[in-house]
């Protein structure tokens, strides 16, 4: 992707959180859903959306590599998790809050 696309996660109970087309679209496929220009997580899917992306952190935390002692320190890399754990609490604070209650993206075209 020659850009970097913007997506918008929208919760009718938690606000927004803007991120990254890349990282939004590795969010979005650990959960099983397509990477649409727009598209809903319906109450019904929150509990296995929430399961999914847990489960895939969990995945993703591996063990520090070890530093060479003659080497400065290097800045740590973002975690997936810390990128993850935004929309894992917005799913979270929507469900359950009734049948209307969902959490839709947006993107200027699919990504």
């Amino acid at each position: 992707m020659g850009f970097l696309m913007l997506v918008k996660f929208i919760s009718t109970e938690a606000g927004e959180i803007v991120m990254y087309a890349d990282l939004a679209r590795a969010l979005l496929q650990a959960v099983g859903k397509e990477c649409t220009a727009h598209g809903v997580f319906t109450q019904a899917e929150l509990a296995d959306a929430i399961q999914k992306l847990q489960a895939a952190v969990a995945r993703s935390s591996a063990p520090p590599a070890e530093e060479d002692e003659d080497e400065e320190p290097k800045e740590k890399p973002v975690t997936f998790g810390a990128r993850a754990w935004p929309l894992i609490k917005m799913l979270e604070r929507t469900q359950g809050r009734g049948d209307k209650a969902h959490v839709v993206w947006q993107a200027a075209s699919a990504f």
